[in-house]
């Protein structure tokens, strides 16, 4: 399990590797996405799960664009282990889910695939395709879904070359917070 300095540290190791294809950096598109969280008046739960949707791209470095080398690197997944322990199912459920949040917008919203980066649209290939309507269904119905499909949301619009957001000191007074708190 991570602490929350440790957190910050891979932020600060890195954190200014560019987001894949996009005008970002890795640190710029998690404390956007956290500032957009927590400009719609999100739980702090949420804020916190949104801050570190991309942490295991911090944890497991693939280089740039890995998509484009057909390269899926589950980072979904790859950060919930070293978060466990630490943070409760509202932080880690739409971490884990934010990738089938992709999947489940582009089967149930007829315009959202067309607003989707190219390089979205690759990881979308290599992380399965877009949900059926039964896989659609049974995804908003599971615990965190509707979380992790807001998180998605936001994850898609933190991608702002000009945006100005509070550092990651504020957001790791917020993390405190949050793994303060009972599971």
């Amino acid at each position: 399990m991570l602490s929350i300095a440790e957190i910050c540290a891979l932020f600060d190791a890195g954190g200014d590797a560019m987001y894949s294809g996009e005008p970002v950096t890795q640190r710029e598109h998690a404390l956007q996405t956290a500032t957009l969280a927590e400009q719609a008046g999100a739980a702090p739960e949420l804020i916190c799960a949104a801050l570190l949707h991309d942490l295991g791209h911090l944890l497991n470095p693939q280089g740039e664009t890995p998509s484009a080398r057909g390269i899926d690197d589950t980072h979904q997944y790859f950060a919930i282990p070293y978060l466990r322990g630490l943070f409760s199912p509202a932080v880690l459920e739409p971490i884990r889910m934010h990738v089938d949040a992709k999947r489940y917008l582009c089967a149930t919203n007829t315009h959202y695939f067309d607003k989707l980066s190219d390089d979205s649209k690759r990881s979308l290939a290599l992380q399965g395709g877009i949900f059926s309507a039964e896989a659609a269904t049974a995804f908003i119905a599971r615990p965190y879904a509707a979380d992790a499909v807001q998180l998605r949301l936001w994850d898609d619009l933190a991608k702002d070359a000009t945006m100005v957001t509070p550092g990651l000191p504020y957001f790791a007074a917020l993390m405190t917070e949050c793994a303060s708190r009972p599971a």
